[in-house]
């Protein structure tokens, strides 16, 4: 058996509010016998729809709800894994399946020191795949953008100019510096910790740059000089820099790139890739992603596998396990970049190794791939049995048979009372004639607002708002 922990970022490095859908994912991946630690206790009709999906029966898994901690039913409390009375309860767990020497793996979304103490407490540190790496603060330091640039650095793997900055200053003259060198007129400056583009903000000078393919939730146009520059670091640095905690990261601004990644696994033995893919931008968000990925050519195929792979091996050799990604950026002349790498349990893992390959088979005949859309903005789904209903009224759900159709990623719980639900769903597709028409038909039943009507910088759906920061 296996123990599977839903918990996300610790809230020491960044917090996160309810992550309630989010770490319900982790449902996808279990397997018969399993044990799994979630903040909540799972949305029913989800999990039943997920099982359904997978084969594995209620009975074969057994779901422990860690004590509410600071953040409520909302998100795994870190400290709630050393509770006394939860751990006499997951010892309980196990020996009904025959003891914590039947344990296999402990397997976490996000690499904690506290999944690491819980292993300890329970005997089975063994069993957490870099343990002793984690314990000590190892995740922050395989997750922070800035150290990436570094680690990349080391390992000749092709990144964009930019510099670490480590105070305001700093970034004035690096913002300086790498506009006059760009040949866009443009740098991305990112968070050291922060995901899907949230963490990042676009300085550009020329307001008609094209910019809504990029992942950056923020956007501020310079006034020129170096007037504009130094007064919008004396606007952004707290929050670019969370309130001086973290370095930060400037990078020159690539325009035209098609956003891939390379997902790899690193153990004790070695590292193997694991997934490659693509990610896609609309109005500055996370959009969409696809797997397998095609419609590249030989040589960036080759050259995204030999970086991911550098980056995986640099990655475990100081001490990370586990399943990371390699983000990259292939340009206009087809030359591919790295800009991060999340050593983690991404937002992908689950759509490749259980739906695209366990659920579709993307590689049986005839072939197939998958593509996973966040909800727009623009969008209202209510709740899950809607969206569900509206699935079987427009024949898109699943269909086992054809092996096309919807596949609802995470469950569909609104955010807060009476907002529109905010999750993921797979399109299983026939790449030759795409997805584009059951996303649209999709958008035909929920969408309320013209996607004008949205700013990118905000988190759901309603009227624009001006942001300029």
């Amino acid at each position: 058996m296996r123990i599977l922990v839903g918990n996300h970022i610790d809230p020491s490095i960044r917090e996160r509010g309810d992550m309630r859908a989010w770490t319900q994912r982790l449902l996808w991946f279990a397997r018969p016998g399993d044990l799994l630690v979630l903040c909540c206790e799972p949305d029913g009709a989800f999990l039943d729809y997920v099982l359904a999906h997978t084969g594995v029966k209620h009975s074969d898994l057994t779901v422990l709800v860690a004590p509410a901690g600071a953040w409520g039913d909302k998100l795994l409390d870190p400290a709630s894994l050393a509770d006394p009375a939860f751990l006499q309860a997951v010892r309980a767990a196990l020996d009904r399946a025959g003891g914590a020497a039947g344990v296999t793996e402990v397997f976490a979304l996000w690499p904690s020191a506290s999944v690491a103490r819980f292993a300890a407490a329970l005997g089975i540190t063994d069993r957490f795949p870099g343990a002793a790496f984690f314990a000590q603060g190892g995740g922050e330091i395989g997750n922070n953008k800035a150290n990436f640039r570094a680690l990349a650095a080391a390992a000749d793997v092709p990144i964009l100019p930019g510099l670490v900055c480590r105070s305001r200053q700093e970034a004035i003259d690096a913002t300086g510096q790498l506009l006059e060198s760009s040949g866009s007129g443009a740098v991305v400056v990112k968070q050291a910790h922060n995901g899907a583009g949230v963490g990042n903000q676009l300085l550009v000078r020329d307001p008609q740059l094209a910019v809504d393919h990029v992942g950056a939730r923020h956007l501020h146009h310079l006034t020129p000089g170096e007037t504009g520059i130094a007064a919008y670091w004396e606007q952004r640095w707290a929050w670019a820099s969370g309130d001086g905690r973290w370095p930060v990261v400037i990078e020159t601004f690539a325009p035209g790139a098609d956003a891939v990644y390379s997902e790899h696994y690193a153990a004790d033995t070695g590292t193997w890739p694991t997934e490659m893919g693509r990610l896609l931008y609309v109005g500055r968000r996370l959009s969409h992603q696809t797997v397998p990925l095609d419609e590249v050519s030989d040589p960036v195929r080759a050259a995204l596998l030999d970086g991911g792979t550098r980056l995986a091996e640099t990655y475990r050799a100081f001490g990370y396990r586990g399943h990371l990604s390699a983000d990259a950026l292939v340009l206009p002349d087809q030359s591919v970049v790295f800009t991060e790498v999340n050593a983690q349990v991404s937002g992908s893992l689950h759509i490749y190794q259980q739906i695209a390959r366990c659920v579709v088979d993307v590689a049986a005949t005839p072939r197939r791939k998958v593509v996973e859309y966040h909800v727009p903005p623009t969008w209202s789904v209510p709740d899950f049995a809607t969206f569900l209903a509206v699935l079987d009224e427009t024949g898109l759900a699943y269909d086992p048979h054809t092996r096309t159709g919807v596949v609802v990623s995470m469950p569909a719980i609104p955010l807060a009372p009476q907002a529109p639900a905010q999750f993921v769903f797979c399109i299983a597709y026939d790449p030759a004639t795409g997805y584009d028409d059951a996303f649209t038909r999709l958008g035909e039943r929920f969408q309320i607002l013209p996607a004008t009507a949205v700013d990118a910088s905000e988190h759901v759906g309603h009227a624009a708002v001006s942001f300029s920061s």
